[in-house]
């Protein structure tokens, strides 16, 4: 699986009422959630971010509160895979959960706001096209590529039956 997109750069230490608002939390709909997603930090995200494009981050990305809200934010506003260089572990899981891929890439901060970059999963490589400089990454073991190429864990447990024994 291959992805290319644009790139929104951040900084360290985005935590997750920095991607929502608590504000806002009184839904789930993706779609009211994306509408204000980076909005006190960034307002014109998410009237500017195109389907496909790409967040790159420094350290501890979605540090803070547990909420799913975050990473369900980021998934609407059409964003194809998040690069940082750390995250947050619960935000990690949350985000495979529902379908969006993370990356952690020591490099992240030698990517640009603006370059445009494709990822390829299968072979763990990312590719800066503006620059031609690539980097490698730990591809994800085979469940949970099934998870983000499923959608989310519960599109996967959808499509899979299970047998009582």
């Amino acid at each position: 699986m291959k992805i290319k997109g644009k790139v929104w750069k951040f900084k360290d230490h985005i935590n997750t009422d920095d991607i929502i608002a608590a504000r806002y939390l009184n839904t789930i709909d993706e779609k009211e959630l994306a509408s204000h997603c980076f909005e006190s930090i960034r307002p014109e995200f998410s009237k500017n971010i195109k389907k496909g494009d790409i967040i790159v981050a420094g350290e501890n990305f979605g540090c803070g509160s547990s909420r799913e809200h975050a990473p369900v934010a980021i998934k609407g506003c059409g964003v194809s895979v998040v690069i940082a260089k750390s995250f947050a572990r619960i935000f990690f899981r949350n985000s495979i959960n529902i379908g969006l891929p993370l990356i952690e890439l020591k490099e992240a901060d030698e990517i640009k706001e603006g370059d445009i970059i494709e990822v390829d999963f299968t072979h763990g490589v990312i590719e800066n096209l503006n620059t031609g400089k690539r980097y490698e990454f730990n591809k994800y073991p085979p469940f949970l590529q099934k998870i983000v190429e499923s959608g989310g864990l519960l599109n996967l447990l959808r499509k899979t039956e299970y047998k009582k024994e």
